[in-house]
């Protein structure tokens, strides 16, 4: 149980909740701190968190589910996609039940189109190796953390020579995301919690920009009770004037300040850089992964020429708003009536690392 049961100690947490409440007396203001992963939305649940802080300090969470800010053009154009013959739709299970404008994955799959659930993006080499006579479409979604996994697959496929194989790229880098959060100011961010799993690709040296130009304070913390507290002490330390706003690596066992190397030439390798679309958020410039034309034979919009525009959320959902961090589960009028787990209307209540999904099952 190493690196697990030393984070969940009991002594050490109600320590470290003292030392929080005590280094916050020195605050002025509410300090709101956003944490940018879906992990450590569901983590600060689970371990009910935001009982052990006092109200001077608020945790809000933000574009950190790679389902959830999956704008729903994309999700239109997968669902009329998986309806054309000939064609299997391979996807991550956390997408089947997002909602598109008209119908879902689980849906279409109920009818009889032929969407299959994988793991690994891995598993659509098979699948198309499987049935040359039909294509495979993988919906390949995700921030830094899948698109190295992604990029290695299609290597593997160009080195097998598999052709009935097409890969969707929504990919996104969330970098973009956190500087589009600042310069808007709706959420009146003080600081981060940056996301441990896309920091040990990426890096913690890429928040060091962050810190430069908005002098907001980031932490890269891990996802256990200890890690997370440990990060807002760090973090109230700074905001309260006793240190100066930095880059703190609090995930030292895991995360390095250069990243993962292999895993970031993957990546430049097969994707390039592109504008994306975000859930929520909009259009941000250079925040999306797209496939480069070495590899153009594996693009599905090439393949299949389909995007749809996009359409406004349902009526009440509020899904774009929780992911931009100004408003949370608990203000929205449907959620936990019209909107539950079983029968979600938008997709922070689908995916396993949603924020309605969190505030569902854990409490808010």
């Amino acid at each position: 149980m190493k690196y697990i049961s030393e984070f969940r100690d009991r002594d050490i947490i109600e320590r470290l909740a003292k030392a929080i409440h005590l280094q916050a007396s020195g605050l002025t203001h509410e300090m709101k701190i956003m944490e940018v992963c879906g992990t450590h939305t569901m983590a600060i649940g689970r371990y009910a968190i935001r009982s052990m802080l006092p109200s001077s300090i608020m945790l809000i969470s933000g574009p950190g589910c790679p389902v959830c800010v999956t704008p729903r053009s994309y999700l239109d154009s997968a669902i009329e996609l998986s309806k054309l013959p000939g064609l299997s739709v391979a996807t991550f299970g956390d997408m089947l039940k997002v909602p598109g404008s008209s119908s879902s994955l689980e849906k279409e799959r109920a009818a009889g189109r032929n969407i299959r659930v994988v793991y690994s993006p891995f598993e659509c080499l098979d699948l198309a190796m499987e049935d040359p006579t039909r294509d495979t479409l993988f919906l390949s979604v995700g921030f830094e953390t899948t698109a190295p996994v992604a990029a290695a697959a299609l290597r593997e496929a160009e080195l097998r020579g598999i052709r009935n194989l097409y890969f969707y790229s929504g990919h996104k880098l969330l970098l973009p995301a956190m500087e589009a959060l600042l310069q808007s100011g709706e959420a009146k961010i003080d600081a981060f919690i940056c996301p441990g799993h896309v920091s040990a690709v990426t890096g913690t040296a890429v928040y060091e920009d962050i810190v430069g130009k908005y002098n907001i304070p980031c932490v890269v913390s891990g996802f256990e009770p200890v890690d997370i507290l440990q990060s807002i002490l760090a973090l109230v330390e700074i905001l309260t004037g006793k240190k100066n706003p930095s880059v703190i690596n609090q995930y030292r066992r895991v995360a390095r300040r250069s990243g993962n190397r292999k895993a970031q030439d993957a990546m430049s390798a097969v994707f390039e850089v592109s504008d994306s679309n975000w859930r929520g958020l909009g259009a941000i410039p250079e925040s999306g992964l797209s496939l480069r034309k070495e590899y153009g034979r594996y693009d599905a919009l090439k393949r299949f020429p389909l995007k749809l525009k996009e359409k406004p959320e349902e009526k009440g959902c509020i899904c774009g708003e929780i992911l931009k961090g100004v408003r949370t589960p608990r203000d929205c009028i449907l959620f936990g009536r019209q909107c539950t787990p079983g029968n979600p209307v938008g997709p922070c209540m689908v995916s396993s690392e949603g924020t309605c999904a969190a505030f569902y099952r854990y409490g808010g």
